[in-house]
């Protein structure tokens, strides 16, 4: 993937406003002002339910239902405000994404409370990575939303004392929120594809190292590579990417994040982690990297179910305990799960000398009898659609990922993955 240069600083960018015009009309009319100044064009997008503004948004609440082929009448006797609104966002995010496909949205700026915010990720996550994307939300960075639900390169910013009417410390907000998303639409560069795009995910190389191998390599081969920090957000990320079909393969090689999610901690991509790249029928070169981890919080206490087992404190965010043999063997049955759904090849390498840099020998959580009790469990766990590749090495090791790159190279040979461009 390579990217168009930034749009001329004579263009005046197009930018979707979208909020609740009967109850948010001084905060709207406000904005649009702010984003006029700023040199853009605002498109005001109204998804009130109940009544009409009191000005003529470009797209009134019956157009947006007209987008998903019902009526506002409809929705609002579809029985609730939790399903009027569910209705309202599918029609907000159907628009959003037929205007910037037409070319006449170049951004969106989505405010709102915990309703506004609901239908503000569904807008976002309509729109393809990119498209600058804003939303002024009363639960910014709230655990109240679920990261499955955050658009990769979402913006946030917290509308601080802005809930009913303007004032000195709303205008702040939304000013610059206005003026971000007017900046980021007039210098945001456009990806366009050249090269086809490989997705990794991987942790910091203090921990996981195969990368540093890997991307030069398939640099080499004609293809793009994006590496995704799997701590949370950079695993959200490339699942949003691979469920629109964005990657031509993955090395999806830190399962962490599986492992988080199972064990309920807050540093997790969502239930559907490992899943969307077989959904979209992505060839998938798999590896549990890290699975025999837990990521929590560093600044919390430990939970009681993990606080006896042995613990590594990576920076004053983020630390990481081990799993138990009985757990190593439940994230297996998991993994094998996951992937027999998969609907394109699957080839899973199995290092057999250890899946972390603090595992091994002398290090913090190395623990040879949970490992063995994880390899036999995979040995196990993997149905008959999934390619078995035992590697008798270390994750980190050049044997490693010089198998990875075999196995890739054989793909792309049988036509399985398209040819780089050089």
């Amino acid at each position: 993937m390579s990217f168009a240069e930034p749009s001329s600083e004579t263009s005046i960018p197009s930018i979707l406003v979208v909020g609740t015009g009967d109850t948010k009309f001084d905060e709207l009319q406000y904005m649009a002002g702010i984003i006029r100044k700023a040199g853009g064009e605002p498109i005001m997008v109204d998804v009130s339910i109940l009544s009409d503004p009191p000005y003529q948004p470009d797209y009134s609440r019956h157009d947006v239902a007209k987008s998903v082929g019902t009526s506002i009448e409809a929705i609002i006797g579809s029985g609730d405000e939790n399903s009027a609104m569910a209705l309202m966002s599918n029609g907000a995010s159907a628009l959003a994404g037929m205007l910037h496909a037409s070319g006449k949205a170049d951004g969106v700026i989505i405010l709102g409370g915990s309703m506004g915010t609901d239908l503000a990720l569904d807008v976002a996550a309509a729109l393809p990575l990119g498209v600058p994307k804003f939303v002024i939300s009363t639960i910014a960075y709230s655990h109240l939303v679920p990261p499955e639900r955050i658009a990769p390169d979402l913006m946030m910013i917290l509308w601080a004392g802005g809930l009913y009417g303007l004032n000195d410390i709303c205008r702040v907000v939304l000013s610059q929120a206005c003026g971000a998303v007017v900046g980021a639409a007039r210098a945001s560069v456009r990806p366009r594809t050249y090269r086809p795009l490989i997705g990794i995910t991987s942790l910091g190389s203090s921990c996981l190292k195969y990368m540093k191998h890997l991307k030069p390599e398939l640099e080499k081969r004609g293809y793009e590579v994006a590496v995704f920090h799997s701590t949370g957000m950079g695993g959200r990320a490339f699942e949003a990417i691979a469920a629109q079909n964005g990657f031509v393969a993955v090395f999806d090689f830190c399962m962490q994040e599986v492992v988080n999610h199972q064990n309920g901690t807050v540093v997790t991509s969502g239930p559907d982690r490992m899943e969307n790249a077989g959904r979209a029928r992505i060839p998938q070169i798999v590896a549990p990297g890290a699975t025999d981890m837990v990521d929590l919080p560093a600044w919390q206490p430990l939970p009681a179910a993990l606080s006896e087992r042995p613990y590594h404190a990576h920076n004053r965010l983020i630390g990481s305990v081990t799993t138990s043999a009985e757990g190593r063997r439940a994230t297996a049955v998991l993994i094998g799960e996951k992937l027999g759904r998969a609907q394109a090849p699957v080839a899973f390498l199995l290092p057999l000398k250890g899946l972390q840099e603090w595992d091994q020998p002398g290090e913090p959580l190395h623990d040879p009898e949970g490992l063995e009790a994880f390899i036999v469990a995979m040995r196990q766990a993997l149905p008959a659609s999934v390619a078995l590749h035992e590697v008798d090495a270390h994750i980190n090791s050049t044997i490693f990922s010089t198998k990875a790159l075999a196995v890739f190279d054989a793909w792309v040979e049988q036509g399985i993955i398209p040819e780089g461009k050089l």
